[in-house]
């Protein structure tokens, strides 16, 4: 079983990943890692944060001559603005620390802030936001790189773009060389693979910018070389779609999931919706004629491009802040503003490659397994040849 965890606070020393169950002998490569770490941190409206951090991995374990070797991986991400924190959290308390604890007493409306307070009994939000901000993500995404560096060998690749930022839309369908060439360009606006649309997308942000205000969106992730099989219809957690939603979910800010054009489908009749399937004699392969199931049929791949879609709420922290009540007083106030974004759209897009990734590479490794890549190799070359002989 391929798992991971993350641990870190979005002001504290660094951010830690672990990860075990991957086989022996996959190649890494930490610059990869790194890459998708600098994607994660692009974008037109991010804010100050993204300009004092520069985020790259350190694997200190499992990794050995640029290949895995079995053992458990532990990857260890500094963050640089530790260095204006270091009175404000220290592991270890100290005589007059409180006044330069940074208390958060005025809970942000859609944020962690005041649930957290409550569910763990804590007078501020302080360490309920510290663990809650997105910055958490940093980890997964560097999870997440070596999950498509395990899938690479096996032609699986993972793109994302932007289909939405406010009430701009991306109305087509990307063509997988489109995502490619959006995925190596060195500066990023908004994650478009529309140039017209993304200079609209743009303009939205300028508007939530002006105001004081925050902006969301609909972020894409499509897998593409998928094998027809990974999931199952046969218990309610083995479904790759319910664990993708999950997945999706997960992240902050996301607040809902469409894979395939489920939208569309739940306005439309059954005839329009389902993808119909055909037999290619001379290929002796079967095809469909769309794909609005978004690869995945049952809780299974179909072979198909995997197509999941994240629904992004405009962040909670806003320059002009909402109403809210000061916890020690318990009289109405203006909520707490912290350093923050506009836009993450694009941010959210990568990160959401990284969880489908991640999905993906547990349920490839539950059905071919192998403590090395050459057994894992020689199960998944056998079921190929198995499904060309069906």
């Amino acid at each position: 079983m391929f798992r991971y965890e993350t641990a870190g606070e979005s002001h504290g020393q660094c951010l830690v990943a672990t990860l075990t169950g991957l086989p022996a002998g996959i190649p890494i490569a930490i610059g990869k890692i790194n890459r998708e770490l600098w994607r994660r941190q692009q974008g037109y409206g991010r804010g100050g944060r993204m300009k004092i951090e520069t985020d790259t991995a350190q694997l200190v374990s499992g990794v050995r001559h640029s290949e895995t070797i079995g053992s458990p991986i532990a990857i260890l991400i500094e963050n640089r603005d530790w260095d204006n924190w270091t009175e404000a959290l220290p592991v270890e308390d100290y005589a007059g620390s409180r006044e330069n604890r940074k208390e958060v007493t005025r809970p942000r409306p859609g944020h962690a802030d005041l649930a957290g307070c409550i569910k763990y009994n804590y007078p501020e939000a302080r360490y309920i936001l510290e663990r809650a901000s997105a910055r958490e993500t940093t980890a997964r995404v560097a999870v997440g790189a070596i999950a498509k560096q395990f899938l690479a060998p096996f032609g699986i690749g993972i793109l994302s773009h932007v289909i939405g930022v406010g009430p701009v839309k991306l109305n087509r369908l990307a063509a997988w060389d489109e995502l490619v060439a959006l995925s190596e360009k060195e500066e990023v606006l908004l994650g478009c693979v529309d140039s017209v649309i993304e200079r609209q997308m743009k303009e939205a942000v300028d508007e939530a910018y002006k105001t004081g205000d925050t902006i969301g969106g609909v972020f894409e992730v499509v897998a593409r070389g998928l094998p027809i099989g990974l999931g199952s219809h046969i218990t309610m957690d083995s479904r790759l779609d319910g664990r993708l939603a999950q997945a999706i979910v997960s992240m902050q800010a996301v607040k809902g999931v469409e894979i395939g054009f489920a939208t569309e489908g739940a306005a439309s009749y059954g005839s329009k919706v389902q993808d119909t399937i055909h037999y290619d004699k001379q290929r002796s392969a079967f095809h469909r004629g769309a794909n609005r199931a978004g690869g995945l049929e049952g809780g299974m791949t179909n072979g198909q491009d995997l197509l999941v879609r994240g629904l992004l709420k405009p962040i909670s922290t806003l320059r002009k802040p909402l109403e809210s009540v000061d916890l020690p007083t318990r009289e109405p106030s203006q909520a707490a503003y912290e350093r923050s974004d506009v836009c993450v759209v694009p941010a959210a897009g990568v990160i959401g490659e990284a969880m489908v990734a991640i999905v993906l590479a547990q349920a490839f490794l539950e059905k071919f397994g192998g403590d090395s890549m050459g057994e894992t190799r020689r199960n998944y070359d056998g079921y190929l040849e198995q499904v060309k002989k069906f």
